[in-house]
């Protein structure tokens, strides 16, 4: 899965080097507050890997896709607020709510190809945004407080446990790096790969690649959904921005930025894209000034990204 002789590969082994040790790191260095900018960053790109799946490899360009953020962060939310915090009835709850709509909004937007694609997957993702700005009940735009985090009922499990949360998130992150590399190096995803490269031709050899795109994308949206589980969880907090279309927008980037059809890009661009963010805010308050020309540049640039980047300069060299 990593190869220690090409500079992406390096990259990537600091990035997940740096996400493991931060809870201790940050700390003894003055700084506990990057623990949660770095959970932060493990969620969104955790999202971005999911996304990856499905535009990276598949060529499905979705604008819609942080949808699922929200749907899975609302469900914490919205079940917490009845009194319900088991998370045995939560996640698998979350999840198949997830699956659901992504089958629904797949079944629909697969139908269509290229701009269409785009444009239907953001019609039907803001349909659930404008839905949760008129739940009154729980919050509209002003969000929705989550007074208890989700509760496994074991002792030794605690999600109010700051590492606990933490290395939770981490495990999901691996978790959702290793699924995309058995998906991709599977049967499953040679037939994704091969609709990416000429659709019309895998079904002319008798393969249904509707199928296959509308699992990945269910796939995609359920991984997407668990990002939003964890990011509810550790904040406390829910809103109507979690799905709105410029977070979407953020994943693309995220994707484009590390590099897409790459195992690692995504969770590279996710660190990058949140990192420099960070940084750029607390000198000034126009920090998109610079930030939007550097993610222009890349675009023109560096067509493969942060990962295509390094890895052309190693085999120029």
């Amino acid at each position: 899965m990593i190869d220690l002789r090409n500079p992406a590969s390096i990259l990537t082994v600091i990035v997940i080097g740096l996400c493991a040790v931060v809870p201790f790191l940050a700390p003894s260095l003055g700084e506990p507050f990057y623990v949660i900018v770095f959970a932060r960053i493990m969620i969104w790109a955790i999202a971005a890997v999911s996304l990856n799946l499905i535009m990276g490899y598949g060529g499905m360009i979705s604008f819609g896709h942080a949808v699922y953020l929200g749907i899975g962060g609302y469900t914490i939310g919205i079940l917490t607020f009845h009194g319900v915090n088991n998370a045995w009835i939560q996640w698998p709850l979350g999840i198949g709510i997830c699956a659901v709509i992504s089958l629904i909004f797949g079944a629909i937007s697969l139908r269509t190809r290229g701009v269409y694609f785009i444009m239907i997957t953001l019609a039907l993702a803001q349909m659930i945004f404008f839905l949760s700005v008129s739940a009154e009940r729980y919050g509209s735009d002003d969000g929705l407080n989550i007074l208890a985090r989700s509760d496994f009922g074991l002792s030794f499990y605690n999600l109010n446990d700051k590492l606990t949360m933490y290395y939770t998130i981490f495990a999901f992150l691996l978790g959702s790096v290793f699924t995309s590399w058995r998906l991709i190096h599977s049967r499953f995803g040679v037939v994704i790969r091969a609709a990416k490269s000429n659709d019309t031709r895998v079904q002319a050899i008798g393969v249904s690649t509707y199928r296959y795109r509308l699992t990945a994308f269910v796939i995609a949206g359920v991984m997407c959904g668990i990002a939003g589980m964890l990011q509810a969880n550790l904040e406390n907090f829910v809103s109507p921005d979690m799905m709105n279309w410029p977070r979407s927008g953020e994943l693309i980037f995220m994707v484009v930025l590390g590099g897409m059809s790459t195992l690692f890009g995504p969770v590279t661009g996710a660190f990058v894209f949140l990192m420099l963010s960070e940084i750029l805010s607390t000198w000034t308050i126009h920090w998109h000034i610079i930030f939007g020309p550097f993610l222009v540049l890349v675009v023109i640039f560096a067509r493969g990204g942060i990962a295509g980047l390094l890895s052309s300069r190693t085999a120029r060299e």
